[in-house]
């Protein structure tokens, strides 16, 4: 294994502060064979482990910036040796930590996961509250705010000693589903476990929720039937039992709903992440002690992420359980309420009548709601002049947690730009459009990112039947609905673009999702492909349902030929029959598709499946020709924008004499005249005629003129 011995610094990165994060040089990460914010070991006088980090531009090769914290763990002083080493760091399906007695009494087994989460531990380390930065689409603060609320400001500095982990001998990660409780005391008994403190509810006020108006006037109504009226269903002949079920995409507020509308009422509140990661025994026990802790009148109980404690693939233990939750559901005034962001992964058996009998969607709040919250998010901040319309619009599938972590990164630039101003704090347009660059929503995770950026149809040459069909076919119906419903007809469902590979189709897309500000879902080839039986197919549900959550959006299909063959010809025992039968129905199903529009790319759409080009479906064939040498010139040009051409360049006359060169082609030709400029003189100026010249023996033209013509009369045919 790969192992360097670098010089220890101290980390004077505020981001960093004691977070167990150890900045390196690119190149040493590459000698170590690592990516960044993957695992390391760090040995000094003592053996420990923590996460890799690129270093900021300038530092040396041969130094590591650890945090104070890091230091000690490895016990090594400042400027001293510390060998860096690849480690296989395990998920921790458990964690225990001692702290201070005010921190043991004061902060719960919730908070304190939801401060560790992400940082890697070895028993023995010292490691503190303070929550690491996990990138793009999360956010700490929902931890400090409980950490502040729970233990004051003393929480900054409190420092906690890691006494064991489960894998045992290894480095783990604080997951999600790690069950993080501190230790008991000196006796050699376990305890018997206790219910996690519930939050304080009454401080999240139902006004605040914006755009779950519905949803909190629908829970509020049964909750007040149910617990405040029970004898008024009694005389209409209905139980006033009660059990919930709240389903939503992950951040999207459903236990923030729960809590804001239980405010007044007594709630027992189980974390499921922390029950479901406990042994069977304790497991039980501590639904047992939650059930018999509801007292009624009006007593709640509220199970948040049930999908850690009652997962489709059922346990013994889950029968246990359920006959605990359907007897305190069967008690008069007294109810259930349960969260879920994956509602498929739930053991079927609580939906049944006796248990969780009601279903409360949240979906993804859309433009307007995303304004309200921004705004909301945003009133307590000095900021300068806001459009915050233009921002609702640019971030679909974005929710509150998302928006949440947007409002975090633009603050920090905003802090940083007035750190090097001494200007006075405020945050402008420009912190929030440059937060949107690293900012990625939750809803799209599992997806691949396009990198969409500021390109819109306008900027790519040429193709102007192409980009009118486009416009057409996926703008139209989202900018003008009323004009589709004036006429009487419906917007159609789906395109599919066709031409020679490298002329511009994932470019046109990507073009396409910026003009329309479109969340795009974007599949390759055949990725959702799957050997287990069904597997394949619930991928292209969750693909479906991740783009209806997040509309208006686009799901792009690159190499749809290999994704959607023509049927009975294949020799996978099936498997791509039943995605080719999957993506009909989704297209053309029962559940219609609103706001949605599919988009697949091929250079081979002979070999798609006829049913899947039909009126409802993919029934718009957009061809995509080879660029003429007026489109050459453009692409030339904007492909130049950075290249420094000398006066001898002559574009005109190269686009003439590039015929059968594609996009693709005309771009890596600049590029590998560049090249040649550098080969000709490193310190080159700019690329002459001649470099230009010497490029053209090396790059080809890849269009296949017999692939072309064959493309050619297809079009024609259709």
């Amino acid at each position: 294994m790969p192992e360097l011995a670098l010089t220890a610094r101290l980390n004077s990165l505020a981001a960093d502060t004691r977070r167990g994060v150890v900045r390196l040089h690119p190149e040493a990460l590459t000698a170590l064979g690592l990516r960044e914010w993957d695992g390391i070991a760090l040995i000094g006088a003592r053996r420990t482990a923590a996460v890799a980090a690129l270093a900021p531009p300038g530092t040396p090769t041969g130094v590591a910036l650890l945090d104070d914290v890091t230091l000690s763990n490895a016990a090594i002083k400042e400027d001293a040796t510390v060998v860096v080493t690849p480690v296989t760091v395990y998920g921790g399906r458990s964690v225990t930590v001692s702290g201070s007695a005010l921190a043991t009494q004061s902060i719960s087994p919730v908070t304190l996961r939801q401060a560790l989460l992400g940082k890697v531990l070895s028993v023995g380390d010292t490691v503190s509250l303070l929550p690491r930065d996990l990138g793009p689409g999360t956010s700490t603060s929902a931890a400090t705010q409980a950490l502040s609320r729970t233990f004051g400001v003393a929480w900054t500095s409190e420092l906690l000693t890691v006494t064991a982990t489960d894998p045992v001998g290894a480095p783990v990660s604080v997951q999600p589903n790690t069950a993080v409780s501190w230790k008991s005391g000196t006796s050699t008994e376990p305890e018997p476990p206790t219910l996690p403190a519930a939050p304080d509810v009454s401080e999240i006020p139902v006004e605040d929720l914006v755009a779950m108006g519905p949803q909190v006037a629908k829970l509020t109504e049964w909750l007040g039937l149910a617990l405040d009226e029970p004898e008024l269903l009694r005389t209409l002949g209905a139980s006033p039992r009660l059990g919930v079920l709240i389903t939503g995409p992950a951040g999207v507020g459903k236990a923030t709903l729960a809590r804001a509308v239980l405010a007044d009422r007594r709630v027992i509140e189980l974390d499921g992440p922390t029950v479901g990661a406990s042994e069977i025994g304790a497991r039980l026990r501590m639904v047992s002690e939650a059930v018999a802790a509801i007292t009624a009148p009006g007593g709640v109980l509220l199970i948040t992420d049930i999908d850690a404690l009652l997962p489709a693939a059922a346990e013994p233990v889950s029968t246990l359980i359920l006959d605990q939750l359907r007897a305190a559901v069967a008690r008069p005034g007294v109810a259930l309420i349960a969260t879920t962001a994956h509602p498929d992964d739930v053991d079927d058996r609580l939906r049944e009548p006796e248990i969780c009998d009601r279903e409360l969607s949240i979906g993804l709040p859309d433009a307007a709601a995303r304004k309200a919250l921004l705004e909301s998010l945003l009133r307590s901040v000095p900021t300068g002049e806001l459009r915050l319309v233009d921002i609702a619009a640019r971030t679909p599938g974005f929710v509150v947690a998302d928006l949440s972590a947007l409002c975090r990164e633009a603050a920090l630039r905003a802090a940083a730009r007035a750190s090097r101003t001494h200007e006075k704090p405020q945050l402008d347009q420009d912190d929030l459009l440059g937060a949107l660059e690293v900012i990625r929503p939750l809803s799209r995770a599992g997806s691949e990112e396009l990198s969409i950026g500021s390109l819109t149809l306008d900027d790519v040459g040429d193709m102007a039947e192409t980009k009118q069909a486009l416009t057409e076919a996926v703008l139209w119906p989202l900018r003008h609905p009323d004009s589709f419903a004036r006429l009487g007809v419906q917007p159609p469902r789906g395109v599919l673009l066709y031409g020679p590979p490298g002329c511009g189709k994932t470019f046109l897309v990507r073009a396409l999702a910026s003009s329309g500000q479109l969340s795009v879902h974007s599949v390759k080839g055949a990725e959702l492909l799957d050997k287990w039986v069904g597997a394949s197919e619930r991928a292209v549900r969750e693909l479906f349902t991740r783009a209806r959550d997040s509309a208006p959006s686009l799901i792009f299909l690159d190499e749809v030929d290999a994704l959607a063959p023509r049927r009975g010809q294949s020799s996978d025992s099936g498997v791509a029959d039943r995605v080719v039968a999957a993506l009909l129905t989704e297209l053309d199903g029962v559940e219609p598709l609103r706001d949605v529009v599919v988009l697949g790319a091929t250079n081979r759409p002979e070999l798609i499946d006829p049913a899947l080009l039909r009126p409802g479906r993919l029934e718009r064939l957009v061809f995509v020709p080879p660029p003429d040498a007026a489109a050459r010139k453009q692409i030339l040009q904007t492909a130049g924008k950075s290249v420094p051409l000398a006066a001898d360049v002559d574009l005109d006359a190269l686009a003439e004499d590039l015929d059968g060169y594609s996009a693709a082609d005309c771009a890596a030709l600049l590029r590998e005249a560049a090249l040649s400029a550098m080969r000709r003189n490193v310190d080159a100026a700019d690329v002459t005629a001649a470099d230009v010249a010497a490029a053209r023996a090396t790059v080809r033209p890849s269009l296949d003129p017999k692939q072309v013509a064959a493309l050619a009369a297809y079009a024609a045919e259709r």
